[in-house]
C-alpha cells in the first residue's frame, strides 16, 4: 500500500506539471511496470499518447544532469534521421523537466511493440537490430575519428582483475556458498590464459551501452523502437554489438549462429566487421560484465540480473572455444 500511495503521489505531482508545461490535458494513464526504480506511465492526452518517465533520485546519483541532457539530445537527433527511437518532448526550453516538488522527468513519444524473450530473436529481428546499431554508431560518430575523449570502460590490468577474483573467492569461502566456487575458480583460470592484447581497444565512439532485450521493441520482424539511452557515453563500440548478440542469440545453452551472422550482416551495412570481430567483442563483454554479476550471491539473483548471470557463466565456460563456436567471426 505504501508503495502504491507513493507512486500515486508522484504521478499526481508530475501530471500537474506536464499539463502546465506542455499545454495538454491528460485523459487517462496506465502504469508501466518495467525497469528498476524509475516510474513510468503511458498517458493518453488531448494531443496524443506519450510515455511519462520519472527519474528516481537514487538512480539519478549514477548520472550527472549534463550526461542525461546530452543523451536526450542525441536520442532526438537519432529519431530525426530515421532511427526507431522515441522523440523526447521539449517545453520550448528543456527536455529534462523538474516539477515544483523537484521530481525529474521526461515526456516522450509512446512506442508500440513487443519485447522478445532473450535468445528467441528471429534472424530477421537480429538483422534489423544489427542494421540500426551500425547506423547509430555511424550517425553518432560522424566526424569523431580524432576524438580525445576517454572511453567509459578502462579495462583493469590482469593483476587488478586477478586480485579481485581472489577476493571474491575468499568471500565465497567465508559465506560457505560452495556451489559458486567452480565459477569463480573459472574466472581465475581465464585470467591466466586469455590474451588481453586481443581486446579491440581501437574501436571507440559514442555508444548506446544498454542494448539488451528489455530495451528493444519489435512489431513482427521489424524493430519498432530502441529505448533507454540514459547510459549512452563514449565507449568501446564492440560492447554494443556483443551485448545485443548475447541477449538475442543465447537460448539456454544454445548459441544461435545463424542469428549471430544475421546481426553482423546488418551491422556490416554501416561498419567494418573484420575477422574475429565477435570473438574479441564477446571476450571484451565478459571482461566488463563478469565483475558485475558473478559473486557469492549470483545464484540468488532474480529477474533480469538472473539472465545476466547466465550469460556471464555461459561466456566463462565457452570463452576459450569461441573461435570454434563462431567459425572465426
Amino acid at each position: 500500500m505504501k508503495s502504491t500511495l507513493y507512486e500515486e503521489a508522484i504521478y499526481q505531482e508530475l501530471a500537474r506539471d506536464v499539463s502546465r508545461r506542455f499545454g495538454f490535458e491528460i485523459v487517462s494513464m496506465e502504469p508501466i511496470k518495467r525497469g528498476w526504480l524509475n516510474l513510468k506511465w503511458k498517458i493518453n492526452t488531448s494531443s496524443g499518447t506519450y510515455l511519462l518517465k520519472q527519474y528516481n533520485k537514487e538512480r539519478l546519483q549514477k548520472y550527472t544532469t549534463q550526461e542525461l541532457q546530452d543523451a536526450f539530445s542525441q536520442q532526438n537527433r537519432l529519431a530525426s534521421v530515421g532511427i526507431p527511437c522515441p522523440r523526447i518532448l521539449s517545453d520550448g526550453r528543456e527536455v529534462f523537466c523538474q516539477s515544483p516538488g523537484e521530481e525529474r522527468y521526461v515526456v516522450m513519444e509512446f512506442c508500440d511493440g513487443e519485447i522478445i524473450i532473450p535468445g528467441k530473436f528471429s534472424e530477421e529481428q537480429m538483422y534489423e537490430l544489427g542494421y540500426y546499431t551500425g547506423k547509430i554508431h555511424a550517425v553518432l560518430n560522424e566526424g569523431n575519428a580524432n576524438s580525445k575523449l576517454i572511453p567509459a570502460f578502462i579495462p583493469p590490468s590482469k593483476e587488478e582483475r586477478t586480485a579481485y577474483w581472489k577476493s571474491v573467492r575468499e568471500e565465497v569461502y567465508q559465506s560457505n556458498k560452495m556451489d559458486v566456487l567452480p565459477i569463480i575458480e573459472k574466472q581465475l583460470e581465464l585470467m591466466e590464459v586469455i590474451d588481453f592484447n586481443q581486446l579491440p581497444l581501437n574501436r571507440v565512439g559514442w555508444a548506446h551501452r544498454d542494448l539488451w532485450n528489455d530495451n528493444l521493441l519489435f512489431q513482427g520482424n521489424q524493430l519498432s523502437a530502441i529505448l533507454d539511452f540514459d547510459r549512452m557515453k563514449y565507449d568501446h563500440l564492440p560492447l554494443d554489438v556483443a551485448r545485443a548478440i548475447i541477449s538475442g542469440a543465447l537460448d539456454g545453452n544454445s548459441f544461435n549462429l545463424r542469428s549471430v551472422q544475421a546481426l553482423l550482416a546488418g551491422y556490416g551495412v554501416y561498419q567494418v566487421v573484420e575477422e574475429r570481430y565477435l570473438t574479441n567483442a564477446l571476450t571484451f563483454l565478459w571482461y566488463l560484465e563478469s565483475e558485475w554479476w558473478l559473486d557469492a550471491n549470483m545464484y540468488e539473483r532474480k529477474g533480469p540480473p538472473k539472465r545476466f548471470v547466465h550469460e556471464m557463466v555461459w561466456l566463462s565456460e565457452h570463452l576459450l572455444d569461441l573461435d570454434n563456436i563462431l567459425g572465426g567471426i
